[in-house]
Parts: C-alpha cells; sequence; structure tokens
C-alpha cells in the first residue's frame, strides 16, 4: 500500500470521485472508482469516503491510488522507425502520441507493445516487467530519437552513462514569446507541485535541473524557435523551466495555457543523442528530424 496525504485543491469543492480525477489526470476513472470502493480513500479521521461523499477546499484526504492492475504484455504489431540496431540496442525515431511504456489508463499501443511484438526475445531481461529494456524516456507528445537496451550489459551501461550525466541530447522546441537574449543556462531545482501532484515546478528544495539554450530562429515577434541541451533529466524539464521563465512550449496545455490551443501536440523534438556503445565504447551520434507535423507548423508561421 502506498498512502498519501491529499490536499483539496484551491477552489475545488464537490463529489470525491470528480476532485481526484481531475487532481490525478494520470490515474482513470475506473482506478479511482477501485480505489474508492476498496476503502482506500478516507478524511485524515479514518472516515471512509463512497464516490459521492462530498469534499471542500482544503481539506486532507489519505488516498491510496497505487494498486493498479496488471495486465499481462502483448505484442502489438504497431511500425517501428528503427534508426539503428545491433545485438545491443535499437535505437527508435519515436512519432509523437506515442506512450513509451503501460501504466494505468495507458492502451495497448505503446512503444513496449510493439517491441515485444518486433523484438519480443531479444529484449534485455532486467528492469521493470512493464518497460523491458527502457533505460530514458519521452513524453507522450515528444517526438524524436530515444534508444532501448537489448541485453542486459547494454541496460546496465546505458543507465550508468544517464545517470552520470555521459549521454548528449538535444531538443528543438517552439516556444511562445521572445527571450531578451539569444542564448542562455537556466539552473533552477524541479521537483514535484506543491499543488498539483501530477504536475512538476521550480521548488526551492528540489533536484538540480540544468538546461542550456540557443535561439534558431524567430516568428512573427510572437514565437521561438530554440535548440535546447539539458545537462540533467529531470521529469518534464524542458516544458517547466521555459513555462517558468514566461516562455511556454507551444501546445503545452499543462505547462501553458489552458485556452484553445493552434498547435496539435507539445512543439518539443528529441533532435539528437550521443553516447558510448555499451560494448565498444565508441561514441555513437543520432539524429531525428523534424516531423511533418512539426514542419507544417513551423510553414505556417512563416507565411502569417
Amino acid at each position: 500500500m502506498v498512502k498519501e496525504i491529499f490536499v483539496c485543491p484551491e477552489g475545488s469543492a464537490g463529489r470525491v470521485d470528480k476532485i481526484l480525477a481531475n487532481a490525478f489526470p494520470d490515474k482513470s476513472r475506473s482506478l479511482i472508482q477501485r480505489a474508492i470502493e476498496r476503502k482506500m480513500v478516507c478524511r485524515k479521521n479514518g472516515t471512509h469516503l463512497n464516490a459521492k461523499s462530498k469534499v471542500i477546499e482544503g481539506e486532507e484526504l489519505i488516498v491510496d491510488l497505487s494498486h493498479e492492475e496488471k495486465i499481462p504484455l502483448c505484442g502489438v504489431n504497431i511500425p517501428l522507425n528503427i534508426l539503428f540496431e545491433d545485438s545491443e540496442i535499437l535505437v527508435i525515431d519515436k512519432p509523437s502520441g506515442m506512450v513509451v511504456h503501460p501504466g494505468d489508463g495507458t492502451k495497448n499501443d505503446t512503444l513496449i507493445h510493439a517491441l515485444m511484438y518486433h523484438r519480443a526475445n531479444q529484449l534485455c531481461s532486467i528492469g521493470a516487467p512493464e518497460r523491458p529494456g527502457v533505460v530514458h524516456r519521452l513524453d507522450k507528445e515528444t517526438s524524436g530519437v530515444m534508444v532501448v537496451a537489448k541485453s542486459d550489459r547494454a541496460y546496465h551501461s546505458l543507465v550508468d552513462q544517464f545517470s552520470k550525466r555521459q549521454t548528449e541530447k538535444e531538443y528543438l522546441a517552439l516556444v511562445c514569446g521572445l527571450p531578451k537574449e539569444d542564448s542562455g543556462n537556466i539552473d533552477l531545482p524541479i521537483g514535484r507541485h506543491p499543488k498539483v501532484r501530477v504536475r512538476m515546478a521550480v521548488v526551492k528544495n528540489g533536484k538540480e535541473a540544468i538546461t542550456k539554450w540557443k535561439m534558431i530562429s524567430k516568428y512573427r515577434d510572437e514565437y521561438g524557435l530554440l535548440s535546447i541541451s539539458i545537462l540533467t533529466g529531470r521529469t518534464h524539464q524542458i516544458r517547466v523551466h521555459f513555462s517558468y521563465l514566461g516562455y511556454p512550449l507551444a501546445g503545452d496545455k499543462t505547462y501553458g495555457s489552458r485556452k484553445k490551443s493552434p498547435f496539435p501536440r507539445v512543439m518539443l523534438h528529441a533532435h539528437t543523442l550521443k553516447f558510448k556503445h555499451p560494448v565498444s565504447s565508441d561514441e555513437i551520434f543520432f539524429k531525428s528530424e523534424l516531423p511533418e507535423d512539426f514542419k507544417s507548423e513551423l510553414k505556417k508561421l512563416e507565411l502569417n
């Protein structure tokens, strides 16, 4: 059991099932309903709640939403754009819209489902059962290059390289607004948002997060295309840093404007990745060109 204290967010009041569904968008409504039925949601005094129980702003609840149903992994015939492959690693050009690994609320259309179909017996045997070979990940809407471990030794080597910051990653991002400078470094700690659990934020006691960036192109004095390198790999790091500075990524409804966006997704692309081969130790470099949806949005800005 993973119990935690949940504080009902500012402005929230009403049925507890709806409050939790809004506060935990990464959890399915069915999971929340099951947690309530199993008496995993209660007031601080121990009183268990039902779905229709009313809660108010600032009220503290004790919740456990950790009981996700484990569905056996099965391969699904989803096409993969493979940039490189040998007996140790697989380098993928991930499309926007594809989730990397299964989780509560996901369907059988993740990268892992595709890998289980195309390389079922060729992925490493260590790591979490629902994410074999995964040593880093990209958000659902982020496109671009990522590496997967096929052997156990490749897994250990890549995890070590990522944790010791020995890899080099460059992203391309379209931001709303134009920074005053044409390049800069952002060194601001990132941790869980104090009120919204599923979001990250710049917080005083967060983990070190360093982002370097430079301007590539400017559009209508309203948007800037940036080349971004991250020296750390915090969750949502690029999105959080630029949102904090007042230049949220175009199309980012979580860290930017929640109004209807003219962009189809978060305009973030993992452009290049460099690391040492797990066996030969040779430096290898991979590039993913901007996908058509990203280029199409840039062309629209150029024409307006």
